[in-house]
């Protein structure tokens, strides 16, 4: 949404992705004044010239055509920046991260291995940092998690601790809500035997992130991590379960119960667990999300239900959008900004000619 009230020109903002986040992505800059949603990008082919309206659900055309060439579509809209709805992993967004910032774009990026990227691919964020800063752009990847309730929020309740000695993070959640990349990717619909033979193939991932949670709480707290041990368990279903994209049967998996310890040496002091399922709650099992900090003094915090996982997600990609415009150059972490708050009014007073820039350096 954006009308003129005799400040700077509305923020315009690029989508990469029509998918489930995408979409939603999409729906909410629309909603959010001083946004302008100039362009559009899919990677499917099948998208290419739909018009992004129709694409998301509005029923209505927005005289927004989606693009299926990025660079494209970049020097037809102009965007000051992007928010990147594709993919979880750095391998599948590398191209389209260099694309945007070698022609100036500012990045948000849920895929979840950019929440902090020195852990799976040191070199590649060594050289996006690098680019950003010559390009002088910003880029932040962000999301529910990793980017917020398993690692932005524990960093948080950290703060007013004098000590800390471990920490145990837990997130149940609903997965019912989600398309079907993710659904694949956590075993969904398949027999025990099948999730096995997945997580063995690299077919059935579990979470992407834990390893980015980790070492995001590692950093800000100043802890060098000596190894990271990773399980991953099939959630069988015992009644039958059923979304837009997945019909669960008895015997099926309906998820995964993936779990993360993090050692200083030979002692645990990070433990992340994640039981992901479709419609948990037809097998009496409520979703939420705790956090333990075993430290002087030692918190708990738990919240039931869950808080939404694609609603966080989207709201955060989008509410992030003055932090990462107000940043210095460079590639950053959720730990390293201003931490997101609801965007309200006019997104423009956020982001003024003469900004303050946010650095960590």
């Amino acid at each position: 949404m954006c009308q003129y009230y005799g400040m700077r020109d509305c923020i315009r903002v690029l989508v990469l992705g029509t998918g489930q986040m995408g979409s939603g992505i999409a729906r909410l800059v629309l909603d959010k004044q001083g946004l302008k949603l100039v362009g559009a990008y899919a990677r499917r082919p099948g998208r290419a010239g739909m018009d992004l309206g129709r694409a998301i659900g509005l029923g209505r055309n927005l005289g927004i055509p989606i693009s299926n060439d990025l660079a494209s579509v970049i020097g037809q809209t102009r965007p000051e920046i992007a928010i990147q709805a594709t993919c979880s992993r750095i391998a599948d967004a590398r191209e389209e991260l260099e694309i945007l910032v070698r022609q100036g774009v500012h990045v948000i990026s849920i895929a979840e291995q950019l929440a902090y990227p020195a852990s799976s691919s040191p070199a590649f964020a060594g050289a996006l940092q690098s680019l950003a800063v010559a390009q002088g752009v910003s880029i932040v990847g962000t999301g529910i998690n990793p980017g917020f309730v398993l690692d932005l929020l524990v960093i948080t309740l950290t703060g007013v601790c004098a000590d800390v000695q471990a920490i145990t993070a837990t997130r149940v959640n609903d997965l019912s809500a989600y398309g079907p990349s993710v659904l694949a990717s956590q075993g969904v619909g398949l027999s025990p035997a099948a999730f096995n033979r997945g997580m063995k193939e690299g077919t059935v991932a579990g979470h992407y992130g834990f390893a980015e949670s980790i070492h995001l709480i590692a950093a800000a707290l100043g802890w060098e991590i000596a190894r990271i041990e990773e399980t991953r368990e099939p959630i069988v279903a015992q009644v039958r379960r059923s979304t837009p994209f997945v019909c669960v049967e008895p015997g099926q998996v309906a998820g995964c119960r993936h779990t993360a310890v993090a050692y200083q040496g030979d002692r645990p002091v990070i433990t992340l667990v994640h039981p992901q399922q479709v419609h948990p709650e037809l097998e009496g099992v409520e979703t939420g999300d705790a956090i333990e900090i075993t430290g002087t003094p030692a918190i708990r915090l738990a919240g039931s239900p869950e808080i939404p996982g694609g609603q966080g997600t989207i709201a955060l990609a989008v509410n992030m959008i003055p932090r990462v415009l107000n940043a210095a150059p460079g590639l950053h972490t959720m730990a390293e900004l201003p931490v997101p708050a609801a965007l309200l009014g006019d997104v423009r007073k956020l982001v003024p000619g003469d900004k303050q820039v946010y650095s960590h350096d």
